[in-house]
């Protein structure tokens, strides 16, 4: 059975942090790349960051740079997203999603995507 399933969001203040988790099947996380997108109320989703498979090899949207980090652990079939310094435009549903083909910051270049996971961030 191929899923991911996202945790670890939360309601947080500006200025704090979440760690978000992506358990992903064997099948699912065997991809090219597992990315996380967001998608704000009223808003279409949209890229988060990348973390390819093979290597360490990241990607960021301009946003996210300098404030969340991207990580795996193969073992565990897992993809983390470290967030520090969350401000309340970061409040979204939080996706986890494995690359399939073409562009890396379009939804359509990806298969398998979870509920995702609430994050409010307050002033």
């Amino acid at each position: 059975q191929v899923h991911v399933a996202e945790s670890g969001g939360g309601l947080v203040q500006t200025g704090d942090s979440l760690r978000l988790s992506c358990a992903a099947s064997e099948r699912a996380f065997n991809s090219y790349a597992m990315a996380w997108f967001r998608q704000a109320p009223g808003k279409e989703r949209e890229f988060v960051a990348l973390v390819k498979r093979l290597d360490d090899n990241t990607r960021y949207a301009d946003f996210a740079k300098g404030r969340f980090t991207v990580s795996k652990d193969i073992a565990k079939s897992s993809v983390y997203l470290q967030m520090n310094n969350l401000m309340p435009e970061d409040t979204g549903v939080y996706y986890c999603t494995n690359h399939r083909t073409g562009n890396f910051d379009s939804p359509s270049s990806y298969y398998y995507w979870g509920q995702g996971t609430q994050v409010t961030v307050i002033s």
